[in-house]
């Protein structure tokens, strides 16, 4: 499944680098390569092919079709796609991780576990 881009925000397109922090109060899609911490109000998109490498990235929610390298601290749910990676410590209120991702990472999530692993 491909990852959703939100209806508005902003853009980080698939021939954009940045180096630095990127912060707002908006949603924001990375198509291309953030090259630091990335600290937004709303959610954030690394669409396949995009790249984020920092220290930190806070958001509502991550949704991760590209590669995603950096602490994660968000107030709502993770998604790891499909052929995407996630490498670094994740606090979030749930983690979806879909078949083919790869993801190497300390988990601090609430969650119910499902009676049969309780």
């Amino acid at each position: 499944m491909a990852t959703k881009r939100p209806t508005s925000g902003a853009v980080l397109g698939s021939s954009t680098t940045v180096r630095g922090r990127v912060t707002g109060d908006v949603d924001l899609t990375v198509e291309g390569t953030v090259e630091g911490d990335v600290l937004v109000s709303g959610a954030i998109v690394i669409a396949e092919g995009g790249a984020v490498t920092g220290d930190a990235v806070e958001a509502s929610s991550v949704d991760v079709g590209g590669a995603l390298t950096a602490d994660v601290s968000c107030d709502g749910a993770v998604t790891v796609r499909a052929g995407a990676s996630l490498r670094g410590k994740v606090r979030a209120k749930s983690l979806r991780i879909d078949e083919g991702a790869s993801v190497s990472a300390d988990l601090d999530c609430e969650f119910e576990l499902p009676a049969e692993l309780r």
